[in-house]
């Protein structure tokens, strides 16, 4: 992966934070498909998106084995209508579930501060 500076990001030398940013993207392709002929990449259709909800986020959001649910997340964050969550979408996804544990993880570390 290329960096901002131009430079190969090594798994050894990366810092947490671009460990997970790479984690996100290899997790987008693992479950994005690819076109046919011009090897175009394409979005997460939704059986792959409900696949994902599943094996990979089954402890953060809650009913990812009900397909209703999955599909009106899809719908949610499926903003050009074209049927596939593109990177763009499943990053905000993403967003949306950091921006909740964010403040779940201030209110612990605040509850230990007062508790010690």
């Amino acid at each position: 992966m290329l960096g901002a500076k131009g430079s190969m990001a090594v798994a050894g030398d990366s810092s947490e934070l671009e460990w997970a940013i790479q984690t996100l993207v290899k997790n987008y392709d693992k479950y994005a498909g690819k076109g046919c002929c011009c090897r175009k990449r394409r979005g997460i259709r939704k059986c792959d998106f409900r696949k994902m909800l599943k094996r990979e986020l089954n402890h953060m959001l809650t009913d990812t084995k009900n397909k209703q649910a999955a599909d009106k997340l899809i719908g949610d964050l499926d903003e050009n209508q074209d049927g596939e969550i593109n990177f763009d979408e499943y990053w905000n996804l993403i967003g949306g579930i950091a921006s909740p544990i964010s403040c779940l993880i201030r209110q612990r570390e605040e509850n230990e501060k007062f508790t010690k």
